[in-house]
């Protein structure tokens, strides 16, 4: 997988931003949304890609999976995606198939580059995320405010200082 091949999204990788999301907050989160209690959003997170693909002033970059065998079911289309404007990274996520193949790094690489004061909210409990962003030398604000969705948990804001 060659980070170096991030393309801008169109409307058509709207399904497929969805395919990857739920797939990694499934794996990552079921700890936060327990999924016989809080089922993954789709229609909500695939209105808000459709969106968001078409807001000025928002790049969503995508990889595309070259492994993906989606004639068959399997896989999705997309490895991994970042969405960021001039100053908030809205959002990162890489497949579970992908994960440690060092896809997330490149997208953060590439999203921070384009960004002016970057700053991100990610939720309090993802110790992953949270980790990753600080081994990136993101720094917590000290800000929280709540998730967009049910059970509504706690997101803290984080700032990428420059040097």
């Amino acid at each position: 997988m060659d980070p170096n091949r991030f393309r801008q999204a169109t409307p058509e990788d709207a399904q497929a931003l969805l395919d990857v999301e739920r797939a990694a907050g499934i794996a990552a989160l079921g700890h936060i949304f327990p999924p016989g209690m809080y089922p993954f959003p789709s229609d909500e997170v695939l209105a808000k890609w459709q969106a968001a693909i078409t807001e000025p002033g928002v790049r969503v970059l995508v990889l595309d999976d070259e492994d993906a065998d989606t004639s068959r079911g399997r896989g999705s289309r997309l490895a991994c995606f970042v969405a960021h404007d001039e100053r908030l990274l809205r959002h990162l996520a890489v497949h579970p198939a992908h994960w440690g193949a060092g896809l997330a790094r490149a997208a953060m690489d590439m999203a921070v580059a384009e960004m002016s004061d970057p700053r991100l909210w990610c939720l309090a409990d993802n110790d992953q995320a949270i980790g990753f962003y600080e081994h990136l030398g993101w720094r917590r604000t000290g800000r929280s405010q709540a998730a967009e969705y049910a059970p509504f948990p706690d997101e803290v804001e984080m700032v990428l200082p420059r040097d």
